[in-house]
């Protein structure tokens, strides 16, 4: 059973979008993994990419065996030259590596609060060292992983607190997940908190105060995450106009930031 305000990562998308930039961020052809059991028992290997059978589909791991159990007994990166022929890992999966061909293989934990969550993997199917570029690419998506399980984990603990919100306090829980929300890497992970954001909005009223549909614009993309720079791009607009309509905008709303700018549009019901 998953604990409470913690996520289950079984068929987690927020995995399954790792296991896609992992791919692209190290330009290996294989990506697979699953979470890892609450009592970091063992690791179910439940999503795979780019591989040609289904040999390791729902693969229970033990902790300590394999490349991927090891990396969970050590709470660190493993990695192998050879996966068949390497010293050091236990070799109780080969059954199942064998008929992917994969040999060259980094086994990379995900840790959320000192705890192993889940196991990502990258192989290739030649014999090949991992370079340090490849290795920091892999780390880099991992510590995106685990900073979105942590703000989605720490979203749901909240919206679950027994207690109720007061009225008067919405309006700061509202702007505080808005802003967690633009946090997150995950797009499917921060449309769901956005969504959850849209149910806490307060109404709040501001008689008299309109925007144009330029700035309207320009304000949804900036609660989207983008830079300055991409909506430019989006809408087909020079920078210095964006900022011309962000700087507009804010004046209208009474605010000296973006962030609370796309905040107060929202709770008074000019930017859904």
């Amino acid at each position: 059973m998953t604990p409470p305000g913690r996520l289950a990562l079984t068929a987690s998308p927020l995995v399954t979008g790792a296991l896609k930039a992992l791919q692209v961020a190290t330009a290996l052809p294989v990506a697979m993994g699953g979470p890892v059991s609450a009592a970091s028992r063992s690791l179910v290997i439940d999503q795979l990419r780019g591989t040609a059978t289904r040999s390791m589909q729902h693969l229970h791991v033990d902790t300590g065996a394999g490349l991927g159990g090891k990396a969970v007994a050590l709470a660190r990166p493993s990695t192998v030259v050879d996966y068949l022929n390497a010293q050091g890992i236990t070799h109780k999966y080969d059954h199942a590596v064998a008929p992917e061909q994969l040999r060259a293989m980094v086994a990379l934990p995900v840790r959320v609060s000192e705890t192993t969550r889940a196991v990502l993997y990258a192989a290739s199917r030649e014999s090949i060292t991992f370079g340090d570029r490849v290795l920091r690419a892999a780390a880099a998506v991992v510590a995106r992983l685990e900073r979105d399980i942590e703000v989605e984990e720490e979203v749901r603990r909240r919206l679950t607190e027994p207690e109720v919100v007061p009225a008067a306090e919405r309006g700061d829980l509202h702007a505080e997940l808005t802003a967690i929300a633009g946090s997150i890497h995950d797009e499917s992970a921060r449309q769901r908190l956005l969504a959850v954001c849209e149910r806490l909005r307060p109404e709040l009223d501001l008689p008299g105060v309109t925007l144009t549909p330029r700035e309207v614009d320009v304000l949804r993309l900036v609660g989207e995450g983008c830079t300055n720079d991409e909506i430019s791009d989006r809408l087909g607009l020079l920078p210095n106009t964006v900022k011309s309509y962000l700087k507009h905008a804010m004046r209208k709303l009474a605010v000296s930031n973006r962030v609370q700018a796309v905040n107060r549009a929202r709770a008074a019901g000019l930017l859904r």
